[in-house]
């Protein structure tokens, strides 16, 4: 993947004369309009953030397998934030270098790869991206859900079983019709799933941070009628935060799903709906936990495990 992005940007940088060329903005069509940067900017960001949302949520399906805290946090911040930068940064230099190089915008690499050379060229760059995907892409999306699946049964389905499928799933959603319409990939898809993530994550955050102060009982984790038992192996505290998080945004994602433009308060608030919802969501579970009683017992020294 770094390979082809920046062979990529190397050829944009050639063909467009240099880096200045490359950014330059000469129709100004998004900040040419009267607000449009401001009512683009949340929608923007919040698809960015959803769109890592899923990331966030299972990284400790990867983190696991780290040898200590200190292992997992650098490898996180060492092999995330920068190289999303760098590919954000190459995504939009090399698309808008296209204007300058073919006078039209092309955001799809492989229509751009299909414009640059011929037919060797599109070979070997579809076998890249090819490479691309399954090392990083699949790697990336597989595990968790490979894991939730190993974990149902455990004595049935194993962890292979389970990628399997998460792959058949994959296939049976038809992922490829949500790249036909940008807007509602960017709207209806990438948010929706971000209004529903954002509570989720605010409330992993708010228990394990806030409530427990990073303290948990690990025994309890893997016995019934244990701390974290609740009311039948549900916290409904944590499900209440859930749904009242995710109400604000309902309105605005029934009027994305109606293609309905979004320019009321419900709008504004689901094109922030990841933030708005981690927050909502996050401070009513700790107001709801400290009112019913948080049922935390001193945690134990007992090793445990991946296996365990």
């Amino acid at each position: 993947m770094l390979a082809v992005g920046v062979a990529l940007f190397a050829w944009a940088l050639v063909r467009a004369g240099g880096l200045g060329p490359m950014l330059e903005n000469p129709g100004g069509q998004a900040v040419g309009r009267s607000g449009g940067l401001t009512k683009v900017f949340g929608a923007g960001l919040t698809s960015a953030v959803a769109f890592w949302g899923t990331m966030a949520l299972s990284i400790p399906d990867f983190s696991r397998y780290a040898r200590s805290q200190r292992d997992q946090v650098i490898g996180q911040a060492v092999g995330l934030p920068a190289t999303m930068a760098l590919f954000a940064f190459i995504g939009a230099a090399v698309t808008n270098a296209t204007t300058v190089i073919f006078g039209t915008r092309i955001a799809d690499p492989v229509a751009l790869l299909a414009r640059i050379g011929g037919p060797l060229m599109i070979m070997l760059s579809m076998a890249g991206l090819i490479v691309a995907t399954l090392t990083t892409n699949i790697a990336a999306n597989i595990v968790a859900p490979a894991n939730g699946f190993s974990n149902l049964a455990p004595d049935k389905i194993t962890f292979k079983q389970g990628a399997m499928i998460t792959a058949v799933i994959g296939i049976l959603m038809m992922p490829w019709r949500l790249y036909n319409d940008a807007a509602a990939y960017i709207f209806t898809w990438l948010i929706g799933y971000g209004a529903l993530l954002g509570p989720v994550a605010g409330i992993m955050i708010a228990d394990y941070f806030v409530v427990r102060r990073g303290q948990l009982n690990v025994n309890d984790l893997y016995t019934r009628d244990g701390a974290y038992e609740y009311a039948r192996g549900f916290n409904p505290v944590a499900i209440a935060a859930l749904a009242l998080g995710v109400a604000p945004s309902l309105p605005g994602f029934v009027a994305a799903l109606r293609g309905v433009p979004l320019t009321t308060v419900f709008g504004m608030i689901y094109n922030w709906a990841w933030f708005v919802g981690f927050l909502v969501a996050g401070l009513l579970y700790c107001a709801g936990m400290r009112v019913t009683g948080v049922p935390v017992r001193e945690p134990t020294d007992v090793p445990v495990t991946a296996r365990d």
